[in-house]
C-alpha cells in the first residue's frame, strides 16, 4: 500500500477516529440542545458569595502540555515553619456553568471523558466552556475549588482544607520547559522570571512533590514506565512519531493531584457523604506476575504485595532499561484495569493497589473527566451543607457507566494511535528494523521496534521465542483503517 497523498493523513485519521468513536458508543458531536444551551451561557461571574475566598493575589501557575487549552488546575506553595510546605491546588469550578442533567451535562455523562486521538480531540465539554469559561486561563479571574494541604518535612500530611475561591493564573507554563529548568538542562522559562517569587514557589513545589512521592513509594506505590507515542504533523502530513517521557514537572502535577484526590475522598467521608472512588483492586493474576519476576531471577511473595513488587520494578529497570517499558506494560495489564465504585459512609475502602493509597477519588480534571465533575458537585454540597445531589443508586449506575465509557475511550485512542503508526510505516514496506519481542502467546508474537515507538505482529510461529528477545524484522504489511502492522523475522 503506498503512502497517502501529502496533506491527507490528518483527514484520513479523523475519519477513522470518528468511526471508532461511534463504533464504541461515544458521540463525536454535541447535540442541537447542547449547542442551544451553550449559546445561552455568557461565562461572567455574576456574584461572588461571601463564602468564596479571594485568592487572586497568590502566585498561581498552570503546568500542562505545550498545546493544552483546557486548564483544570493551578498550583501554588508557601514555606511553613519546621520544614513544612503549604500547597494549594485550585481546580476549575465547572459545575458553576454546567448544571446536572442539562443537555451539555448529558453529553459529558455519555462520553465520560475527553478523547485525545492522534488527529483530533473530542472534548467532553464544548470548547467555549472547557478552553475558555471554565479553563483557568492566564490573567483571567476564575471560580475554583481549592485543596489546601500542609506537607510535613517527611512528606506526611499535617492538615488539609477544601473551600471555594476565586483565583487568577499568573503564568501558563509547559511541562518540558519547566522540567528542563528544574533538572538543570535548560534556562528558566521567561514566564517564570517575569513573576516575582514564582521561581521560589516552583522550587518549593518540586521539593514537596518529591517528598510526597518518596513517602508513597515507602508505602508500596508502583513506579512504571511505558512508551506513549504521538504523531508529529507537518501541516496535515505525519512526519514522525514522538515519544512522551516522564519529567520532574509532570511529577509535580501528578504527585499533587494524587494528594488532592486522596484528601477529597477523605473529606467526603468525614462529611458523611458518599463518594465515587477510583480503585485498582488487588490483582487476580498475581501468580503470573510472580512468574514474570521468577523469569528475571526475583522472588515475589505468594500473596499480592505492592512493596515487594515495587522493589522488583526498581531492580528490573536498573538491570534492563531498554526492556523495562515492556515489562511495565505487561504488569499493568496483569494488575487489571482501574474502575469507579461508590463508597458509602461506613464502607471499607477498596483502595488503589498501584498508588498504595486507601482513599482515592478523581477530582482534579472536571473539564475533561466526568467522574471529577460528579465529585465536584458532591464536594460543593458538602462544603455548603446542602443536600447530597445524587442518590446512592444513581451513583452506582454512574460508576459502572463511567468505567465502561472510559475503557471505550481508551480503546479509541489506542486504535487511532495504531492507525497513525501504520500511515507512517506504509511507505516503508520491505524495510528492515531492529526489534524486541513484547508479547508471545498462542494468539501470536508481538514486537516493538527499537528506533521507532511502534508495535506490530510477527507473522508465523517460532520455537524458543520469548519476551525480551531481540531480533531483526522486515515490514511486510500495513492496514491503516484497522491499525494493523505486520512484520516477518529475518533469519
Amino acid at each position: 500500500m503506498s503512502h497517502t497523498k501529502e496533506g491527507q493523513d490528518r483527514s484520513r485519521l479523523q475519519q477513522i477516529a470518528r468511526k471508532a468513536m461511534m463504533d464504541r458508543g461515544l458521540l463525536p458531536d454535541f447535540s442541537v440542545q447542547a449547542i442551544e444551551q451553550l449559546n445561552e451561557i455568557d461565562g461572567t461571574i455574576s456574584k461572588i458569595e461571601e463564602s468564596i475566598q479571594d485568592l487572586r493575589r497568590f502566585l498561581w501557575c498552570s503546568i500542562d502540555n505545550d498545546d493544552s487549552k483546557d486548564l483544570d488546575q493551578l498550583t501554588a506553595a508557601m514555606e511553613m515553619p519546621g520544614g513544612a510546605t503549604k500547597i494549594f491546588i485550585a481546580i476549575a469550578d465547572v459545575d458553576a456553568f454546567v448544571k446536572k442533567s442539562s443537555p451539555i451535562d448529558d453529553h459529558a455523562k455519555r462520553n465520560t471523558t475527553s478523547v485525545y486521538t492522534a488527529a483530533q480531540i473530542f472534548p467532553m465539554l464544548p470548547g467555549k466552556i472547557s478552553t475558555d469559561i471554565t479553563s483557568l486561563n492566564y490573567e483571567e479571574d476564575r471560580l475554583a475549588l481549592v485543596v489546601e494541604i500542609i506537607i510535613a518535612g517527611n512528606g506526611s500530611l499535617q492538615s488539609s482544607h477544601i473551600y471555594r475561591a476565586i483565583v487568577r493564573n499568573r503564568a501558563k507554563l509547559a511541562y518540558n520547559s519547566v522540567a528542563a529548568w528544574l533538572e538543570g538542562s535548560g534556562s528558566m522559562p521567561e514566564e517564570i522570571g517575569t513573576v516575582n517569587g514564582l521561581a521560589e514557589s516552583l522550587l518549593l513545589q518540586n521539593q514537596a512533590a518529591k517528598k510526597l512521592k518518596a513517602l508513597r513509594r515507602m508505602h508500596g506505590a508502583l513506579d512504571f514506565e511505558t512508551i506513549k507515542a504521538r504523531p508529529v504533523f507537518n501541516e496535515d502530513e505525519i512526519k514522525d512519531l514522538e515519544t512522551e517521557t516522564r519529567n520532574s514537572a509532570k511529577d509535580i502535577i501528578e504527585d499533587f493531584m494524587i494528594a488532592a484526590n486522596s484528601v477529597t475522598a477523605r473529606y467526603l467521608t468525614a462529611k458523611n457523604f458518599p463518594s465515587l472512588r477510583r480503585v485498582v483492586r488487588k490483582p487476580k493474576r498475581w501468580e503470573r506476575i510472580v512468574e514474570l519476576a521468577d523469569e528475571l531471577n526475583f522472588v515475589l511473595p505468594k500473596d499480592p504485595d505492592s512493596k515487594a513488587l515495587d522493589q522488583f520494578l526498581v531492580l528490573a529497570k536498573a538491570a534492563d532499561p531498554l526492556h523495562f517499558p515492556d515489562l511495565s506494560l505487561s504488569i499493568i495489564k496483569l494488575l487489571g484495569p482501574g474502575e469507579y465504585v461508590v463508597e458509602l459512609p461506613g464502607d471499607d475502602s477498596v483502595g488503589h493497589f498501584g498508588l498504595a493509597v486507601k482513599d482515592y477519588a478523581h477530582s482534579t480534571a472536571p473539564n475533561r473527566r466526568y467522574p471529577d465533575l460528579i465529585t465536584q458537585r458532591l464536594l460543593k454540597a458538602a462544603i455548603s451543607g446542602s443536600p447530597i445531589p445524587y442518590e446512592n443508586d444513581e451513583l452506582a449506575l454512574l460508576a459502572k457507566h463511567c468505567t465502561e465509557a472510559e475503557n471505550a475511550a481508551q480503546k479509541v485512542e489506542r486504535q487511532v494511535g495504531k492507525s497513525a503508526a501504520a500511515i507512517l510505516l506504509e511507505s516503508k514496506i520491505g524495510e528492515t528494523f531492529d526489534a524486541i519481542i513484547t508479547g508471545a502467546s498462542e494468539k501470536g508474537t508481538w514486537v516493538r521496534l527499537l528506533n521507532l515507538p511502534v508495535e506490530g505482529r510477527l507473522e508465523g510461529s517460532f520455537e524458543g521465542e520469548d519476551i525480551g528477545l531481540r531480533l531483526h524484522v522486515q515490514l511486510i504489511r500495513t492496514d491503516v483503517e484497522r491499525g494493523y502492522i505486520d512484520f516477518k523475522k529475518i533469519r
